[in-house]
């Protein structure tokens, strides 16, 4: 799943939709070479306006928020679980991402979302782990724990690019405090991401221009979001190198790291 991005414009002032530019001056989550989404901070968002056919640059916080959570306590105990009064641990519940497939079934949190609120959320690549397992010398049979490789995944000929999302209001009911929070579409993974992320199998629903601009804009039914959310991302498009297990903690995540005797995806 997703749930490391990178925002790492350097270079560009403005970002461009459909021949439309919004200005990145005031965004500085735009310049973040990596973003976990386990900080549950802010990210750049393309937001359709209410009031006209155009869309804006906003900051939202990663990480979808149901409106019945009442307040910011409530909050951290959804993200970060809780023990009850009889010691029982709740696991927290991660709306990072949303799966696709599944976002329009009608007991989802994020059905109203899906039909009323999408967003683009900006990227310039993301992070995901290749899992790998040797061979046990003994046996001669692969060992059950995995070998766990990051990757960084982006698009060399975009210095940035769009992934579907959904996005929601969120009001603290004690304080007022008012927050707009989003998730970033999933989807099954192309040929590539299938050897990058194959223990599940998974992708961001990235979308070029035209489907990215339909996504954001478009006065879609439920028919059409089911519809565009069965786009797949061509894997000649994407590039995918292995970085540092440590790279959460490096000066520059997306540094490309050799490992010895590696597979090579295209030998996966």
């Amino acid at each position: 799943m997703c749930y490391y991005n990178a925002v790492n414009i350097s270079l560009a002032k403005s970002i461009r939709l459909n021949a439309e530019e919004k200005s990145l001056e005031g965004i500085a989550s735009a310049h973040q070479p990596l973003i976990s989404g386990f900080d549950y901070g802010l990210s750049p968002v393309l937001k359709k306006l209410d009031s006209s056919s155009g869309f804006e640059m906003a900051e939202m916080e990663w990480g979808f928020l149901p409106s019945y959570l009442h307040d910011r306590e409530q909050v951290y105990r959804f993200r970060r679980g809780y023990k009850d009064e009889k010691s029982v641990f709740h696991p927290p519940i991660i709306t990072l991402n949303a799966v696709s497939e599944e976002i329009l079934l009608p007991k989802k949190i994020y059905r109203q979302a899906a039909l009323l609120r999408r967003c683009l959320v900006l990227s310039t690549g993301f992070y995901e782990w290749r899992h790998l397992h040797g061979i046990n010398r003994k046996t001669g049979k692969p060992l059950k724990t995995a070998l766990k490789i990051p990757y960084f995944i982006h698009l060399p000929d975009s210095e940035y690019f769009f992934m579907a999302g959904i996005w929601q209001g969120w009001e603290d009911k004690d304080s007022g405090e008012y927050a707009e929070t989003f998730s970033i579409l999933t989807t099954s993974a192309n040929e590539i991401m299938s050897q990058v992320h194959n223990s599940k199998k998974r992708m961001p629903l990235i979308l070029p221009d035209a489907e990215a601009f339909s996504w954001l804009m478009g006065n879609l039914d439920e028919h059409a979001v089911a519809e565009a959310v069965k786009y797949r991302l061509p894997s000649a498009w994407m590039r995918a190198y292995p970085v540092a297990k440590d790279f959460r903690e490096s000066a520059d995540p997306s540094a490309f790291f050799d490992y010895p005797d590696l597979p090579s995806l295209e030998d996966a």
